[in-house]
């Protein structure tokens, strides 16, 4: 099934289908009822330090997938998260939906996770 980002901060909708919020920390000012998630993975979210070290720099968002990547293949805890979504992606028989609170939209690190997703599909 297909896998989808979306932002904290967009009204939920049925073609959400599994809802996966996959930050550290839950979004600034939403209450449980409005997120309306189904998991939270906060070990799939980038460590602290990356988090602060890449600041959604789009000039920087190369090198930070490299270095995320890194951290889901070699931190314990970052790569039981990441077999836990393959999972829950070739199981579910719904659209999984990974939720994620950044502002900016084209450079986070859902899109990271869409794209390993995405190629254990194919």
């Amino acid at each position: 099934m297909p896998v989808k980002i979306k932002r904290a901060y967009e009204e939920k909708s049925d073609g959400d289908g599994v809802r996966i919020l996959v930050d550290r920390l839950w979004p600034r000012g939403k209450s449980k009822e409005e997120l309306a998630v189904d998991h939270w993975m906060k070990q799939a979210a980038p460590s602290p330090d990356l988090r602060k070290w890449f600041d959604h720099d789009p000039d920087k968002f190369d090198e930070f997938k490299e270095k995320y990547k890194d951290e889901l293949h070699n931190d314990e805890d970052k790569q039981e998260a990441l077999e836990e979504l393959k999972r829950i992606v070739k199981e579910e028989k719904k659209d999984v939906s990974l939720i994620y609170g950044a502002k900016e939209e084209e450079h986070n690190h859902a899109i990271v996770l869409k794209e390993i997703l995405d190629r254990q599909q194919v």
